[in-house]
């Protein structure tokens, strides 16, 4: 699958919400996506895992994230990697956060219409 187009504002990505407290401004090629994800305050991403490898840059404000038998908290100007099939979770601080994610290969469950995150 190609992109439609090759550039982008932040007003025409779509902002999907990928479970309660936790929003996504997502684009993505082929091979590769990127996405702006907003964690609410004291708000936690669940344990979860997938193949995809991930890596990503805190933008604004701070979070826990426990990736297999690690934890620390992260905050802005910090990045992380998180292989593939890695058990990992995240709770946002106080003043919530954002971050930068990128993965590789696409997260198909993230841009179909009839599967979202988490979704059993």
């Amino acid at each position: 699958m190609l992109p439609e187009k090759y550039f982008y504002s932040e007003n025409n990505v779509e902002k999907r919400e990928l479970l309660p407290g936790v929003s996504a401004r997502l684009i993505w090629g082929e091979k590769i996506m990127m996405g702006i994800i907003e964690i609410d305050p004291e708000t936690e991403v669940p344990e979860h895992s997938h193949p995809h490898e991930q890596c990503g840059r805190v933008l604004e404000g701070a979070a826990w994230f426990y990736v297999g038998d690690s934890e620390q908290l992260l905050e802005v100007g910090d990045h992380y990697v998180i292989p593939g099939d890695v058990p990992h979770r995240v709770v946002a601080t106080e003043n919530g956060c954002v971050a930068l994610d990128i993965w590789s290969p696409i997260r198909e469950e993230y841009i179909s219409d009839g599967v979202g995150f988490f979704k059993k």
